[in-house]
Parts: C-alpha cells; sequence; structure tokens
C-alpha cells in the first residue's frame, strides 16, 4: 500500500510517519484484503490537531474519516477508530462486493468546474447572468450499483455521489436527505 502523509503547517517526523504505516495498515487489511494507496493529512488549529484520512481500496471504494484531539497521536488515533467502524460496518458488503465483481469500478472521465460565488443578497440583481468560473478540472465518475453507490457515499463521508449505473448506463445521483434518508436521482427514466 502507498502512504502519502504530509501535514499543513506542521512537520510530521518519522516516528508519527512510522506509526501511522502500522497502525492504518493493520486497521483497513482486516477488512480490505487489497488497498492501494492511502492519504493522511494532519492539520493544527490552536490548542488542538485534526487528522484527516483517506484510503483508496482495489475495488474502487474510496473509505474517509477524521478525528481531533488536542495530542497528534490521539487525533490519529480518533481518525483510526472512525474508520475500522466504518469498515467493519460494510465489512460484509465490502466482501459481497468484491466477489460479485470480477473486474475492478470503471471510471469515466468529466470536466468540473467551480463556480465563483457571489456575495450579493438574494434579492439583488446580479451584474451577469453568466457565473465567473475560477477552477476546471476533471473528475472521476464511476459505474456503480445504486447500492454500491450509497455505500461509496457513506464511507466517503459525503453529501451526494454521481455515478453510472451500471443497470442501465445512466448518470445517477445519490444524495443525504434533509430527513436522514437517502435520495436517488435516476436521469435514465426522464
Amino acid at each position: 500500500m502507498r502512504y502519502r502523509i504530509s501535514g499543513r503547517q506542521i512537520d510530521v517526523g518519522d516516528a508519527l510517519q512510522t506509526h501511522v504505516r502500522s497502525e492504518l495498515a493493520e486497521t483497513v487489511e482486516k477488512y480490505s484484503q487489497r488497498p492501494t494507496d492511502a492519504t493522511v493529512i494532519f492539520a493544527r488549529d490552536a490548542h488542538e490537531y485534526s487528522c484527516e484520512a483517506t484510503v483508496h481500496l482495489s475495488t474502487g471504494l474510496t473509505a474517509s474519516a477524521k478525528g481531533q484531539a488536542t495530542e497528534i497521536y490521539s487525533a490519529f488515533e480518533a481518525c483510526r477508530e472512525k474508520m475500522d467502524k466504518q469498515l467493519r460496518r460494510y465489512k460484509r458488503r465490502l466482501r459481497d462486493h468484491h466477489r460479485d465483481r470480477t473486474a475492478p469500478v470503471e471510471f469515466a472521465g468529466a470536466p468540473m468546474y467551480v463556480l465563483a460565488a457571489n456575495g450579493e443578497a438574494a434579492d439583488s440583481e446580479p451584474e451577469s447572468l453568466q457565473p465567473m468560473i475560477i477552477a476546471e478540472m476533471e473528475t472521476q465518475i464511476p459505474s456503480l450499483s445504486v447500492g454500491e453507490a450509497v455505500m461509496q457515499m457513506e464511507l466517503a463521508g459525503a453529501p451526494l455521489l454521481v455515478f453510472r449505473n451500471e443497470k442501465n448506463g445512466g448518470v445517477s445521483v445519490v444524495h443525504r436527505r434533509d430527513d436522514g434518508n437517502v435520495g436517488w436521482i435516476d436521469t435514465s427514466t426522464g
């Protein structure tokens, strides 16, 4: 497994990197036999440290977790425990997903744009109806079943996930609703 361990405005020493590699590998390998890479980022905000970890699995799924504490090792342990809980919760589904799928998840490229937020009031008239694009980049859209998409959204902790539905080839969206349920937008039936 490849690791990328870094710090925002702090130095991450060799001892912490070794600790992260051994503990994270032990946690992830319990639930997934083939993790591909992990990104761990440490940051400090006043007196509190935070740790964000993202692990990519060979099946195309991504798991992410965040932890905070007053000590850097404790922040990592909180993050690792959340990752362990997520992976344990989805262990059966991860293994079933791996057994049913003979090839890795396919991804298609798509352009992604970041639009500038204008600070105008909602009732004021905008100067132009064209939004200003401040960033343009490439994103990956996976081909998944609806169940796999919901699991991927939950593992990543994302509010929504855009995916290509394996069943009909159309673009679909799953999202977390305000009432706690999961919504599914299927564009192929329109």
